[in-house]
């Protein structure tokens, strides 16, 4: 490439005026173009960059209206070259994302290792052979199932529990993924150990059934999966000695963020609950949301139009900032510090386990190389200047078809979030249905509907039917003095599903059900998951969940009890239960009263 001033002389049948106004690209052949074809043909140049040049061939009208822009722009010269200066900044040509990518994937590894790390201290007490929800009872009835099949029940239920289902499986599945995120996070063979970390938490989350059912356990396995396109096949790969990540993967992790962002900000607007129609819902939700922190308490305590404030900004962070991931890099930048500083707004105030630091790290590939220090450049370049660079690590008609065909897919639970009709998508809905249980593409959107009251469930024992003792648990409200806590990004699986059971009905909640029969058996890994367990000597004889309505204190009872919440009982959720004959049966009618 030179300015026309510099070589117009060579190409004396090109007027002078003419190179005045357009570009033009020469051949060696001698062939020559301008305009918008010329610019349209150097990107082309470029391998797998030839997309606008054959619009430009192909779509009928578009080479009209493709040349009457680029004269438009010509003939603007000075103002558009001002703002693709205030877009772009000094990288309209796009620096690449070769590091961006490695430093990507590390942070994709530690939220791994958080996950495993969390759900491995937890899993014996949830699916273990003593836990609330025995993986071995779960496949059980699977196989059990009429119509399953032996090939079938891998497709319902992809685990690698169908070798075993023992706690020494289940405890060396977490422990490998422990390992295996370590890899990846030291940057160690990332396609291999991306691919063993997807089917690990996939095989466990298809067992532990509603206790990994979140959606960023699904977020989890989505990106995951995605990153698979994003890392070479290589054993310590580096950038500039290895090929970088395609287009392509790098656009499906941009749009699993959109996706993400806007089904969240869509599944409120269209779920008619007119406390976000109007802006009050959060005036609830620091209150009502499961696992609130202390400053949930300072946050509730504001006057309305913070609230309303609050929700204005969750809004315009989750329907409006999400459509500048396709804007210019200095745009898409700035929509990544936005989306950054919300979610460590939400963090602030409520524990929801890994979901902050994987949308945090998300919100990475719409960076690009030339953000990140020179040092960290040059680091990486002395160890990877001997090798020269290689293709990319996956065939093109390996990934371009994948990255389709998830795209396409990705369709359906976005149009459920947005409320259109699926039948536009043709066969994409049951497309859909048939991949779901391998939860490569989720859907997203929470607090579509706004608690607006807080019920608490309290477990409580007693030996004779008179006394009551109550189960403690670690980390939801139970005692009204004990202020909430900041635990993510551990989730506590057991405390969340509390907050879910309290809102609906017990028959619907069978694994509370086999949660108080646990106790009943005074379950050794059941009751590690408690705080405290108030029947050290032995199970109790009886069981009852009893129904509290909480509220956070004002000020000034905080201020004069040292209280937290305040509660009023609402009641019994269920029957008291006990055990007869060893089954779970309800216990006699005069002990069926709070």
């Amino acid at each position: 490439m030179a300015p026309s001033q510099e070589v117009a002389s060579r190409f004396p049948e090109i007027p002078a005026s003419a190179f005045a106004e357009a570009v033009h690209l020469i051949e060696p052949g001698g062939e020559s173009y301008r305009g918008a074809e010329a610019v349209f043909r150097l990107m082309a140049l470029a391998p797998g960059h030839d997309f606008w040049l054959q619009v430009y061939r192909i779509v009928p009208g578009f080479r009209r209206l493709a040349e009457a822009c680029y004269r438009f722009i010509a003939g603007h010269r000075p103002f558009f070259t001002r703002a693709t200066g205030w877009l772009w900044g000094g990288h309209v040509v796009p620096p690449g994302v070769e590091t961006t990518s490695w430093i990507y994937l590390r942070l994709l590894g530690a939220v791994f290792a958080i996950a495993f790390a969390s759900l491995g201290s937890q899993l014996s007490g949830l699916i273990g052979s003593e836990g609330i929800l025995p993986a071995s009872a779960t496949l059980h009835a699977l196989a059990q199932s009429p119509g399953v099949t032996g090939l079938s029940r891998f497709w319902l239920m992809p685990t690698l529990c169908w070798i075993s289902s023992s706690n020494a499986f289940l405890s060396g599945l977490c422990v490998l993924g422990l390992v295996l995120s370590a890899g990846l996070t030291l940057g160690l063979a990332p396609v291999p150990c991306l691919l063993a970390l997807w089917a690990l938490y996939l095989s466990l989350a298809s067992v532990c059934r509603e206790f990994l059912w979140f959606q960023w356990d699904g977020l989890l396995l989505e990106a995951a999966f995605l990153a698979l396109f994003l890392a070479p096949w290589k054993l310590w790969p580096r950038p500039g000695r290895d090929a970088g990540p395609s287009r392509g993967a790098v656009r499906s992790t941009r749009w699993l963020l959109f996706r993400l962002l806007v089904a969240s900000a869509a599944v409120k607007l269209t779920s008619g609950d007119p406390s976000w129609r109007d802006l009050t819902a959060l005036r609830y939700h620091f209150e009502t949301q499961p696992l609130p922190t202390w400053l949930a308490w300072y946050a509730h305590q504001m006057p309305l139009w913070f609230a309303r404030a609050s929700a204005g900004v969750t809004f315009l962070v989750e329907g409006l900032v999400p459509f500048l991931i396709f804007a210019p890099r200095r745009a898409r930048f700035a929509a990544a510090g936005i989306i950054v500083a919300h979610q460590l707004l939400i963090a602030a105030t409520g524990n929801y386990g890994f979901f902050n630091l994987l949308t945090i790290a998300l919100c990475v590939p719409l960076l690009d190389d030339a953000v990140w220090p020179r040092w960290i450049h040059e680091r990486l370049a002395r160890r990877s200047a001997a090798e020269p660079p290689r293709r990319e690590a996956w065939p093109v008609w390996i990934r371009r078809p994948v990255l389709i065909s998830l795209f396409l897919l990705s369709l359906v639970p976005l149009f459920v979030a947005l409320d259109a009709p699926l039948s536009w998508l043709g066969p994409l809905p049951a497309a859909y249905g048939v991949t779901a249980p391998f939860r490569t593409v989720n859907q997203y959107g929470l607090f579509a509907i706004m608690t607006k009251e807080r019920p608490e469930i309290l477990i409580e024992g007693s030996l004779d039917g008179v006394e009551w003792r109550t189960y403690e648990f670690r980390y939801k409200p139970g005692d009204a003095g004990r202020a909430p806590g900041f635990v993510a990004p551990h989730q506590p699986r057991l405390d969340w599903q509390m907050w879910f059971a309290a809102l609906s009905e017990y028959r619907s909640e069978v694994w509370l059900l086999r949660f108080c029969e646990r106790l009943l058996r005074g379950s050794p890994p059941v009751l590690r998951l408690l705080r405290v367990n108030p029947f050290p000597g032995g199970p109790p004889r009886y069981v009852r969940a009893v129904v509290y309505r909480y509220h956070f204190t004002d000020a000034a009872t905080r201020r004069a009890t040292g209280a937290w919440w305040r509660r009023e009982p609402l009641g019994l959720y269920a029957p008291v239960l006990a055990l007869e004959d060893g089954e779970l049966t309800a216990a006699p009618v005069e002990l069926q009263h709070p």
